[in-house]
């Protein structure tokens, strides 16, 4: 944590950013690395305290890699590869997750949330000075206007007011600036409550994510378990109906049922706890995540159950996809309903996640006996056939398909192979450039790429004419060409091993456009420059003042 830029506040902002948490921090380093100043407003004096979010997705340490924030948390987390379950005393699934050793981040790494706000907070600090972080102050009040919002701030020198061309909400569950607007949250709450617990104790286990059903330990009950990084076990137990969650709190509870599971699986290390809290499923979206110029991420636009760790990482998808959209906007490279765009796409991960979320959820804290009924029967049926298990898959958070998106482009003939389409997450490949291996993923977040396909690696001059100036700009455009053989150049990747040729479904003359957030836009099995221009004309022209241009 850092003290602020300066003592005096400003009096107008191009964004301001509600919730310093690890959304709200990362939103603030993508759009700073897009030359966008924003000010950050964070209620409390630091980063938050327990674990809370603990689980990293591979999508969201590629976000994190385009602001450089993705080494210090590798180096920090654990890496982890699948989980094991158990029904009472007996383990009933195995699984793994998906992974290679040519992959450049783990399917997931555990690590405490506080680390992923310190991480993303640096990086925004070193966005040459493009962001302002107010610590121990809180958005009080939000006057939407039609060309920005008046934001009144409460910090320990009094009030101040903030003109802002545009308010990012990602000020959590409780949200001040949802509240402001009037809006409420759309779904489900589940009763079921499961008490978190954080405890420090040396450990020799695999990093797997390990759950119990019924355990002797504690009957009843369904536990989670993650081990952390400085020897932590997260530790998250479901307590009955009847319990009252204020007493469920107290050390004095908690302690000996976290005793009684510890011993029960072997671990006889001294132990001590480090945080307590108590959680309960929420299914819950706003049916909008733009309201004009007030635009809503992470937490404050929706609430996803913790099973499958979908929470943070779509908060941190709702970062990149927002970041890069605003940035065209604010510079008038794009009219402001690209902004629309964000809303749909993102609202439709929402509701997919929140799908998985709530199968999830209905088996690891069933809401009626019914669903225990159900529960038991597949966890008694699993520990006599193998066969049933892939029925108690926790189904763990992957990117989400924009499906329908305003922005994806048509599928051409024979472009659409290996199960490709625009609206999809841009596959991993390991290549070989001038100074080594270099993984796909790593081009992407810095403006739109052109995949072109060509195995002696000769680009044509129209394709290679694509290419576009402007480090640091959403608009800029990078051509690659991937070549099958060959040596390796400025524009040219060597696909050594076919990863790329392979998933991308594509033959000599090929090209995919690659958005911004890592995300595919098109295709083409014959690549026409003219076609490839023509898709990012919206976003290369710029506007004058108060005109539109429909995307």
């Amino acid at each position: 944590m850092t003290t602020p830029l300066s003592s005096n506040w400003p009096q107008k902002i191009p964004v301001l950013i509600a919730g310093g948490g690890p959304v709200g921090m990362s939103l603030a380093a993508l759009l700073g690395r897009y030359g966008i100043a924003s000010l950050v407003i964070e209620a409390d004096d630091g980063y938050c305290a327990g674990s809370r979010a603990i689980c990293m997705s591979r999508r969201s340490q590629e976000i994190l890699g385009w602001v450089g924030a993705d080494q210090p948390l590798v180096e920090k987390g654990l890496s982890w590869v699948g989980g094991r379950s158990y029904f009472r005393d007996r383990e009933v699934l195995h699984f793994q997750m998906p992974s290679e050793p040519t992959q450049r981040f783990a399917p997931m790494v555990n690590i405490q949330q506080f680390y992923a706000e310190e991480f993303a907070h640096k990086a925004a600090l070193a966005q040459g000075g493009l962001v302002d972080v107010r610590w121990s102050s809180k958005v009080t009040a939000v006057r939407p206007q039609a060309d920005g919002a008046q934001v009144d701030i409460q910090a320990a020198d009094g009030v101040h007011t903030v003109q802002a061309d545009w308010v990012l909400a990602c000020d959590g569950g409780r949200s001040t600036v949802r509240e402001q607007l009037g809006l409420q949250l759309e779904g489900t709450q589940y009763e079921g409550r499961y008490v978190i617990v954080d405890v420090v104790q040396k450990t020799r286990r695999a990093v797997e994510r390990l759950a119990w059903f019924d355990p002797p330990s504690n009957p009843g009950s369904t536990i989670l378990m993650h081990r952390q990084p400085d020897d932590v076990w997260r530790i998250d137990y479901q307590i009955r109906d009847d319990e009252d969650p204020v007493e469920a709190v107290k050390p004095e509870n908690v302690l000996p049922r976290v005793q009684s599971h510890l011993s029960m699986i072997g671990e006889d290390e001294p132990w001590e706890p480090l945080w307590i809290s108590i959680y309960n499923a929420k299914c819950l979206t706003l049916p909008s995540y733009r309201h004009g110029r007030v635009l809503f991420a992470g937490d404050a636009a929706h609430l996803v159950p913790i099973f499958g760790v979908r929470g943070l990482n779509s908060g941190l998808d709702d970062a990149a996809n927002l970041a890069w959209k605003l940035a065209l906007v604010q510079r008038g490279r794009a009219a402001d309903s690209l902004l629309d765009s964000y809303s749909t796409e993102r609202v439709h991960a929402t509701r997919e996640n929140i799908a998985y979320g709530a199968k999830s959820t209905e088996f690891m804290a069933p809401p009626d006996y019914g669903f225990k009924l159900l529960r038991e029967a597949a966890l008694r049926l699993a520990t006599e056939d193998a066969a049933v298990n892939s029925l108690l898959n926790p189904r763990q958070s992957t990117p989400v398909e924009y499906v329908g998106s305003p922005l994806n482009l048509p599928s051409r003939e024979s472009a659409v192979q290996a199960g490709l389409r625009a609206g999809m997450p841009a596959p991993e490949a390991r290549l070989r450039g001038t100074g080594g291996h270099v993984h796909l993923t790593s081009c992407f977040g810095a403006g739109f790429v052109v995949l072109y396909f060509a195995q002696d690696g000769r680009l044509p001059e129209d394709i290679a004419a694509l290419v576009t100036r402007g480090e640091g700009s959403p608009a800029a455009v990078n051509v690659i060409c991937i070549a099958g053989q060959g040596a390796p150049a400025v524009n040219t990747l060597v696909d050594e091993a076919g990863q790329a040729r392979e998933r991308y479904g594509a033959a000599d003359g090929a090209a995919w456009l690659v958005r911004p957030d890592g995300y595919l836009m098109g295709c083409w099995s014959i690549a026409p420059a003219a076609a490839i221009e023509a898709a990012l004309q919206p976003f290369h022209q710029r506007l004058a003042a108060g005109q539109a241009r429909p995307l």
